[in-house]
């Protein structure tokens, strides 16, 4: 037997068996290279199966964690590539990018006052185009602060600004907020339509970043603020700031600002002239914003957010509208089609225009229901027939007819001196006699304000103290056809019925055209082309038109005229419109309709011509108003102010002139005459019609020179205010 120590030992994997030594060569299942078949016992696997599940878990969700990345990554491609697939697609429905050009913007007609102050602007716009560096830097930044705060660091899209709305339309639920760039919002403007469709947004983009590239920031933020809809008919800042606040761009102030760049969101809706309350909070979130980007301080914020808030009409306000209004009928028989900026300069005195509308809105407010007066007009012209002031009525804001140059109504015996004038051109005279009494004619039986005959008097007197009786006498005398005929001749335009009653101002005549039929009373006997427009040129300075005058026919002999003068000059001084007298020598005509339903005096000196209207669109009688009041009193202001400071001149042929009564007719004319001959007045003929003037040639007695036009140049003032002279001071 071999010994003990020599016995060979063999390896086996179980552990140390009972009563073996640990000094045994063993190892366990752990040493294995590859693990065994065999199971474990049952305890050793329950032990470690906690230690295994929180192996194989953690694996697990990065697993799902990296699926979803990687299929939101292949989703983004495929979005990426169908987007690029509509772009393209609605891309190369669009012209050539080389052919892409902004688009002309609306021509703006500024009109500007003998002195070159603005009266209005016209056209598509509603005001003129200012550069930026011009408008109140207040603009651009409040813009800016409401409506695209990364504008000059983006590159026409605003990605974050697109995230940014679309999170917060997911989170309200509905759409509260754009992404749109202001580079955006003018690639709109300029060229597409507002439809909401896919097609338009693509070509939004893509014609933003055109614009982005062949534009400076600077230059896109110009264009927006020039083109962009304020509301109530204003596009660009310079007609939305005359609009609400009767001041250029250039003057506006922070609060100002704030209100104009809070209309983008919704023009009609928060306009000042719809809704001011509304227009003031959306301005203190426009100025919240610019405290927030730090463009403004507290202190800035503090007064702006104190501001009072803007009130605007709901329309246009200012009589020198109806002015602007009557220009733009007249520019395309002037220069055709407006192609382009162009700027009117008119003959409208500003300070006149003013005074003249604070006139007839003072007296018909203070007697809109004691006289039961609502409306009134005036016009004025001086003898070169410019007109210097215009007021088509009460208020434009709330009406916009022009009853200046529009408005038909009857003259009553302010048509009168055309029927004295055609007597005096058959040989009458001042001083020639009529027996002032009851006449018939047919079966029109012409009476005398309240009543009252004066029996034998002069056609001056006839005429200072408006006797109808007279006038009718003088139109049978002379015949109707004379008297139409010498007052289309001076300047009356609309058809006139040729019948006696005519001699009582029963055809209808515009207060414009009857105004200017007195003009060639105050300038000697010549009829002037009325006007508006004394030149029009482009912005940058081309001539379009110019009014040059020419020659001015003479209509009446110039010893008429003075004998007229005469006549009419006691109109002022000591008959039925001496509440119209002042320290200049004047005359002039009143006339009424009947039943007071028109009332007017037309007024003049060598200087002026002037015609006042009162009365009620719907042809209901005043109370008993008649020309030598209301009309009267408020030429007296007009004209007063006129003449300020200008050297007092007397009216042509009135000095040192006597007359001698005529013999072409009797003395005495019959208490009743009955003469059926002469038609009743038929119903007036609304349609205007205008009148070719014949020429008088002149004579050794009718040279008298055609005195200057002052109104409306500059003058030496007095120190006396605008309330001095309303209130006679």
């Amino acid at each position: 037997m071999a010994k003990r120590g020599d016995r060979r030992i063999e390896p086996t994997f179980d552990g140390p068996a009972k009563g073996r030594s640990s000094r045994d060569l063993s190892v366990s299942e752990d040493d294995r290279v590859i693990p065994s078949r065999r199971k474990k016992p049952a305890q050793k696997k329950r032990a470690a199966a906690p230690r295994g599940r929180s192996r194989r878990r953690r694996p697990g969700l990065i697993r799902v964690l990296g699926r979803l990345t990687y299929w939101a990554f292949v989703m983004a491609i495929w979005v990426g590539i169908a987007g690029a697939g509509v772009v393209l697609y609605y891309g190369a429905q669009m012209p050539a990018a080389t052919t892409w050009s902004i688009p002309d913007r609306s021509p703006n007609i500024k009109i500007v006052s003998v002195d070159g102050r603005l009266l209005a602007n016209r056209g598509m716009t509603g005001g003129e185009s200012i550069g930026l560096h011009e408008m109140s830097p207040y603009i651009p930044q409040a813009v800016m602060a409401i409506e695209d705060r990364r504008f000059y660091s983006h590159f026409g899209i605003d990605p974050i600004g697109l995230a940014r709305a679309m999170s917060t339309n997911l989170l309200q639920g509905r759409f509260s907020q754009g992404g749109s760039t202001l580079t955006q919002q003018l690639a709109k403007n300029l060229f597409l339509k507002p439809d909401r469709t896919l097609e338009r947004k693509v070509q939004e983009v893509l014609l933003a970043l055109w614009l982005e590239q062949k534009h400076t920031k600077d230059q896109i933020l110009e264009m927006y603020l020039n083109r962009v809809y304020f509301g109530s008919g204003s596009y660009g800042v310079e007609a939305a700031s005359r609009r609400y606040f009767g001041k250029s761009a250039r003057d506006v102030t922070l609060a100002e600002a704030a209100l104009l760049a809070g209309l983008l969101k919704a023009p009609s809706r928060l306009s000042p002239a719809r809704d001011p309350k509304a227009a003031e909070e959306r301005a203190q979130l426009v100025l919240a914003a610019m405290r927030e980007e730090k463009m403004i301080g507290d202190k800035e914020l503090t007064v702006a957010m104190t501001a009072p808030a803007t009130r605007a009409a709901a329309y246009w306000t200012g009589s020198e509208n109806y002015v602007a209004d009557r220009i733009m009928e007249e520019l395309p028989g002037l220069i055709g089609e407006v192609r382009s900026d162009i700027i009117v300069d008119t003959t409208v005195d500003l300070d006149l225009q003013e005074l003249a509308e604070k006139s007839i809105r003072r007296l018909v407010d203070e007697n809109r229901e004691k006289l039961n007066v609502s409306q009134g007009a005036l016009v004025s012209i001086d003898n070169s027939g410019a007109v210097r002031a215009m007021v088509g009525g009460y208020d434009y804001a709330t009406s916009q007819f022009d009853r200046a140059s529009e408005a038909r109504r009857q003259p009553g015996s302010a048509f009168k001196p055309f029927v004295f004038m055609a007597a005096l051109e058959q040989g009458r005279t001042p001083d020639s006699v009529r027996n002032d009494a009851p006449i018939k004619i047919g079966k029109w039986t012409p009476e005398n304000y309240n009543g009252k005959y004066y029996g034998k008097v002069t056609l001056a007197t006839a005429l200072a103290k408006s006797l109808n009786s007279v006038a009718a006498q003088l139109a049978m005398e002379v015949g109707p056809e004379a008297v139409v005929e010498a007052a289309h001749r001076m300047g009356i335009e609309s058809v006139l019925q040729a019948n006696t009653s005519l001699a009582l101002g029963t055809s209808e005549v515009t207060p414009l055209e009857l105004t200017a039929a007195y003009v060639p009373f105050a300038n000697g006997g010549y009829r002037p082309d009325v006007h508006f427009v004394q030149r029009i040129t482009t912005t940058e300075g081309e001539v379009l038109y110019e009014f040059t005058g020419g020659a001015n026919p003479r209509v009446v002999r110039g010893e008429v005229a003075g004998m007229m003068n005469r006549m009419m000059t006691g109109t002022v001084e000591t008959g039925t419109a001496k509440k119209a007298a002042f320290a200049w020598p004047a005359a002039g005509k009143t006339g009424t309709s009947q039943n007071s339903r028109d009332a007017w005096f037309v007024g003049y000196t060598a200087n002026l011509t002037t015609g006042v209207w009162f009365g009620n669109d719907d042809g209901a009688p005043m109370k008993k108003v008649t020309g030598g009041a209301l009309p009267a009193q408020a030429w007296h202001e007009f004209m007063v102010a006129a003449h300020e400071g200008v050297p007092v001149a007397a009216l042509p042929g009135t000095q040192g002139v006597t007359y001698g009564s005529d013999n072409s007719m009797p003395a005495e004319a019959p208490l009743v005459q009955d003469l059926d001959a002469f038609p009743e007045a038929p119903a007036t003929d609304r349609q205007a019609q205008r009148i070719d003037t014949p020429q008088i040639s002149e004579d050794s007695t009718s040279s008298i020179p055609r005195p200057p036009g002052d109104v409306g140049q500059q003058a030496p003032r007095r120190s006396t205010s605008i309330l001095d002279i309303l209130t006679g001071g």
